[in-house]
C-alpha cells in the first residue's frame, strides 16, 4: 500500500481558547457568535502604557485546570497544550497503542516567551543562583511537544513545527504524513500560544498590526468589514488526534472526518506581509485539493486564516478566487477570528478543529463584526449566523498563512 492509500482520520479533538475552556464550549460559542475578546486587567497594560489594552484571554485559565506543580512547571504554551491534548486523548478514547507507534506533533509560533523574559529579569535583578533550574526546558519551543509526549507515552516521534501563525496546521499535516509514511498509527497534532505578554503587545503594535478599538473589544476583530484595522492578540491551544482508518477501525473508534490533504507553499516575498495576489496561498490550496483527490466545485466550506488586516484579508480572498475560480460562488467562508481573535501558532490548530466539527456537524460557523462588507473581498461571508452545509460527501478547507510567507491548507472529508 502506497502513502497515498493509506486513509487518516480524526478520531479526538481538545481545545482550550478564549470562548470556552473545551470543544463542546468552544463550539457552543462560535456557532452563537459570541467574542471572547475584553479588556486585560493585568497590572502590566498600565505599567507600560500599552497602545492596545485589550486580547482574547483564556476562557477558563489554566490554573484551573492543571495542578500547581505542572503550572510552575510549564511555560502557558505547554500548559494550553496540556490541556488540549488531554481533551482530545480522552475523546479518542484513550487508545490502547503501542508507544512505538504513537507520536507527538505541536506546533507554536513563539514558545514560552514568559518564562524566557521573566527568567532574564531574574538573571539581571538577582544574579544567575536565582534563574530558575527548569527555564531551559519551560523556554524551548518543542517543550509543549515533549511534555505531551513524556504525558502520554508517544515514542514514534515527538516533532515541532515553528512556522509562526501556519504552526497548528503545518503540525497537524505533518502528523498526517507520519501515519501515511507509516511511521505512526496515532498521532496526537496541533499548536499552541501562550504570548500574551506585554512585549509581544509592544512588538505588534509597534508593526502596527494590531487594532486599536480599545473601547470596544468585542467589536474590533471584524474580518472582511471595511472598517477593519488590524488582528487582536488571543491564547490558547487546539489538538486532534489523527488515526490511520485502518487502526481506527480496528478498536471501534468515533471518526468525525477524514483528513484528505495537506497543501504547503511558501511566498518568498515578504517577512511580514502576503503576496498581494495570492499566488502562493493558492498553491497551498490547490496542493491540498490535489492531494486529497477532490475538484474545487467540491469544496462547500473555507474556514479562512482571515485575520481582520487590511492587506491580509484581501490577499486570502484573492488567493480563494484564483485556486478556485467561479467554484467560490455560493461557497460558504467563515472567519472564525472574529469571535476567537488570532491565536497565532495555535490559530490554524483550532481552525483545523473548528472544520472538522463543521463537516461533522455539516454547518458553517458565522463571522461577527461585518457592519461594511469590503467590496474588495468577492467571497460569499457566512455572516451573524451559521449556515448549514448540504447533504452527501462534503469537503472543506481550512486555511493558515504566517510571517515568513508560510501558507498552509488543509482538506477535510465528512466520513
Amino acid at each position: 500500500m502506497s502513502s497515498r492509500d493509506v486513509k487518516v482520520v480524526v478520531t479526538g479533538l481538545g481545545v482550550t481558547t478564549p470562548v470556552g475552556g473545551d470543544v463542546p464550549s468552544t463550539w457552543e460559542a462560535i456557532l452563537a457568535g459570541r467574542s471572547g475578546i475584553r479588556t486585560l486587567e493585568e497590572d502590566w497594560v498600565a505599567k507600560y502604557e500599552l497602545p492596545v489594552t485589550f486580547g482574547g484571554r483564556l476562557a477558563v485559565p489554566a490554573d484551573q485546570v492543571l495542578t500547581k506543580v505542572e503550572v510552575r512547571r510549564l511555560d502557558p504554551n505547554a500548559q494550553y497544550a496540556m490541556i488540549a491534548s488531554r481533551e482530545a486523548w480522552q475523546d479518542a478514547g484513550a487508545p490502547d497503542v503501542d508507544p512505538l507507534r504513537l507520536g507527538c506533533v505541536i506546533g507554536t509560533g513563539i514558545g514560552g516567551v514568559w518564562t524566557l523574559l521573566d527568567q532574564w529579569d531574574n538573571l539581571r535583578e538577582k544574579g544567575p543562583r536565582r534563574v530558575f533550574p527548569l527555564a531551559v526546558p519551560m523556554l524551548m519551543p518543542n517543550s509543549a511537544s515533549g511534555n505531551v509526549s513524556l504525558d502520554l507515552g508517544a515514542r514514534a516521534g515527538a516533532h515541532t513545527a515553528v512556522s509562526a501563525c501556519a504552526s497548528g496546521a503545518e503540525s497537524m499535516g505533518l502528523a498526517a504524513e507520519m501515519i501515511r509514511s507509516g511511521r505512526a498509527d496515532i498521532v496526537v497534532a496541533g499548536g499552541t500560544e501562550g504570548a500574551m505578554h506585554p512585549l509581544c503587545f509592544a512588538g505588534f503594535a509597534a508593526m502596527q498590526a494590531l487594532s486599536k478599538r480599545n473601547d470596544d473589544p468585542a467589536h474590533a476583530s471584524r474580518p472582511y468589514d471595511v472598517d477593519r484595522d488590524g488582528f487582536v492578540m488571543g491564547e490558547g491551544a487546539a489538538v486532534m488526534v489523527l488515526e490511520s482508518e485502518e487502526s481506527a477501525r480496528a478498536r471501534g473508534a468515533r471518526i468525525y472526518a477524514e483528513f484528505a490533504g495537506l497543501g504547503m507553499s511558501a511566498d518568498s516575498h515578504h517577512i511580514a506581509a502576503p503576496e498581494p495576489e495570492g499566488a502562493g496561498a493558492s498553491r497551498a490550496m490547490i496542493e491540498a485539493l490535489e492531494r486529497a483527490g477532490v475538484s474545487p466545485s467540491d469544496v462547500c466550506h473555507v474556514n479562512a486564516h482571515a485575520t481582520s488586516t487590511p492587506v491580509g484579508d484581501v490577499a486570502e480572498a484573492n488567493a480563494i478566487r484564483r485556486a478556485f475560480g467561479d467554484a467560490a460562488d455560493g461557497m460558504a467562508v467563515s472567519a472564525t477570528k472574529s469571535m476567537t481573535g488570532h491565536l497565532l501558532g495555535a490559530a490554524g490548530a483550532l481552525e483545523g478543529v473548528l472544520t472538522v466539527l463543521s463537516v461533522h456537524h455539516r454547518v458553517a460557523p458565522p463571522t461577527i463584526n461585518i457592519e461594511n462588507l469590503d467590496p474588495e473581498v468577492n467571497l460569499d461571508v457566512v455572516r451573524d449566523t451559521p449556515r448549514d452545509l448540504p447533504a452527501g460527501d462534503i469537503v472543506a478547507l481550512n486555511n493558515s498563512f504566517g510571517f515568513g510567507g508560510h501558507n498552509v491548507a488543509l482538506a477535510i472529508k465528512n466520513y
